[in-house]
């Protein structure tokens, strides 16, 4: 018998549990339990993690990624469907390698994430080109390595991939990125993308009269048509209002002869962060799958949030606590250098002890980080069990933009990763030393200077 999964966009309490007394969290994927008191993932106890490998650390449930990819690939099976995964979320090549097996490609916007998704056995027939400044070189590995189509954001670049492939002898393929002008509702301005003045994509009108040109020329080979309207959203009716705009496009241009494969929906997909419900998939793909259906045409999205926040989680462990102009500041070991969201994009994290204390008081806290700065906090005025130091936090739904947009700020370590599967753990990025830190880096001889010992 098949096993069932759990919807992507569910993060509260799971389908099944291992026993009397599990609880699952809101905010935290189904994979994350409360058992006896503590804090699971997949009957792994967390404090034992954080034991093994340390802190700062982040925490991947596998299953949890699985079933979020079968769970969009049974949605939209009513017509040809490719998950083109977003690398970007979240870039770890064992992940990559994880959902490639699924039969799900890559959405990439560099030529690193091109890089990893090779590595990680991806097919390059099941990889899209995004992004608005791809390099020449990028293009030409690119071409080189045969992928399904390069999602071009304007004039200059789709010259710039036309000379590249006559260069090269070969023929680009390739789908506009449209912008529909459409506001989504996101939680923050950095993540609209589908507006007129946002930098991504083309204007409509702009875009036809790209399509009409590029149709004659023997080195680009009009593939397919893609849009993006953003991150974080949880309502039907913008991707609606974007793909009736690219369908009339489809329409028009088919009119005049021009034949599309594919149409690409984009990605952004929502997620619960409180525990809250996603984006409606299956309302969604009632409302996409017919119109696309009688076209003949084939379904592209992007997931990645939706496929790896819920089945991510930070563990960071509490140094010291202190009060200080009437707030209580709780110190831990991992901060913005780890999780970027709540100082960049006010991106709010359920945080919870992971051992449970009876005796803890609950009161307003600040969550922050060991950075030099004053953004560096993971929740501000947060009604929390006051943790004690030496305490392990566990920060909910952070496997998407998590590790992939930490750095190296203040000389801080990047944190290792480990992924939980069919009961084993696997360490599947070490965490990094002072060497690491290094790497790269040259001191040049010195230039003598006159009247000193050096001279």
């Amino acid at each position: 018998m098949e096993r069932e999964f759990e919807s992507p966009f569910s993060s509260g309490t799971p389908s099944t549990g291992s026993g009397s007394g599990d609880r699952g969290i809101d905010g935290f994927g189904p994979g994350f339990i409360r058992q006896g008191g503590v804090l699971e993932c997949r009957e792994v106890s967390l404090e034992e993690l954080a034991e093994r490998f340390g802190t700062p650390l982040y925490v991947y449930d596998s299953q949890g990624i699985a079933d979020r990819v079968r769970a969009f690939q049974k949605a939209f099976q009513g017509v040809d469907f490719l998950l083109a995964y977003s690398v970007k979320a979240n870039g770890n090549v064992a992940i990559l390698d994880r959902i490639g097996a699924l039969g799900a490609g890559a959405d990439i916007v560099s030529g690193g994430e091109l890089h990893r998704a090779l590595t990680a056995g991806i097919p390059s027939e099941r990889i899209v080109f995004a992004g608005v400044g791809k390099s020449e070189e990028e293009m030409e590995v690119a071409l080189e390595a045969g992928i399904y189509s390069f999602h071009v954001e304007s004039a200059g670049e789709l010259r710039l991939l036309e000379s590249v492939a006559a260069r090269r002898d070969l023929t680009a393929p390739v789908g506009i990125r449209v912008n529909p002008d459409v506001v989504s509702p996101t939680p923050h301005e950095y993540t609209r993308t589908g507006h007129a003045a946002s930098k991504f994509g083309v204007p409509v009108e702009q875009a036809l009269e790209l399509y009409r040109t590029a149709r004659e020329s023997p080195h680009l080979s009009l593939r397919g048509i893609d849009v993006h309207i953003g991150s974080q959203i949880v309502e039907v009716d913008p991707y609606l209002e974007a793909l009736d705009t690219v369908l009339a496009m489809v329409d028009e241009l088919g009119a005049e002869g021009l034949e599309l494969e594919y149409l690409d929906l984009g990605g952004g997909f929502g997620v619960g962060y409180e525990g809250e419900a996603g984006l409606p998939l299956e309302a969604l793909a009632r409302a996409v799958v017919p119109r696309l259906a009688s076209r003949g045409l084939r379904l592209l999205v992007e997931p990645g949030r939706a496929i790896v926040g819920p089945a991510g989680a930070l563990l960071t462990r509490v140094r010291f606590r202190k009060r200080s102009g009437g707030k209580t500041f709780v110190i831990t070991d991992g901060g913005m250098t780890e999780l970027l969201r709540p100082s960049h994009y006010g991106g709010w994290h359920r945080i919870e002890l992971v051992t449970q204390r009876e005796d803890a008081p609950v009161a307003p806290v600040d969550v922050v980080g060991p950075v030099c700065e004053t953004g560096d906090f993971l929740a501000r005025d947060r009604e929390l069990s006051v943790p004690e130091p030496g305490d392990l936090l566990a920060v909910g739904t952070a496997g998407a933009y998590g590790f992939s947009m930490s750095s190296n700020y203040n000389a801080r370590l990047r944190p290792a990763e480990v992924m939980v599967e069919d009961g084993q753990v696997h360490l599947i990025r070490k965490r990094e030393t002072v060497d690491d830190l290094l790497r790269g880096e040259v001191i040049p001889p010195r230039t003598p200077t006159p009247g000193t010992d050096e001279s």
